[in-house]
């Protein structure tokens, strides 16, 4: 088989396997991550940049893999309310999550999440999901 045959046919079978590959990931709701990863972490690092717009109340909503290791990849903004200074600090403290397999995840299984970011929610439950809830993200099990 001459190179750019080879190249090509390389690439058909590759392209072809992707889907199934990212179709095989599961999706996690966030309520029932530690059943397949326990997050370690009692605190993240953050970047804040000095010119951050974050003193309003909202959220933002980053989805991501835990890989096999526990480390978040894959990492992406989903949504931000009301402004996206939001999704960069959200996103540098998911990217510094660290997971534990749960025991019903003997094999360390990778899944896909999200975690939602609140921002200068109030302290009381309700007003910390009324603040959260435009960031909740469909599509995952739960």
């Amino acid at each position: 088989m001459k190179p750019t045959v080879r190249r090509l046919a390389f690439a058909t079978l590759l392209a072809a396997g992707l889907p199934v590959a990212a179709q095989s990931l599961q999706r996690v709701d966030p309520q029932h991550l530690y059943d397949y990863w326990i997050l370690l972490n009692q605190k993240v690092d953050i970047d804040i940049p000095n010119s951050a717009r974050i003193n309003e109340p909202g959220c933002a909503a980053v989805s991501y893999m835990i890989g096999s290791d526990g480390v978040p990849r894959n990492l992406k903004v989903e949504k931000a309310v009301p402004n996206a200074d939001f999704g960069k600090v959200a996103l540098s403290a998911v990217s510094n999550f660290r997971y534990g397999p749960a025991l019903a995840n003997r094999n360390s299984d990778p899944v896909a999440t999200y975690y939602v970011v609140p921002f200068n929610a109030p302290d009381d439950k309700a007003g910390q999901q009324k603040v959260m809830a435009p960031c909740h993200l469909p599509g995952y099990e739960g």
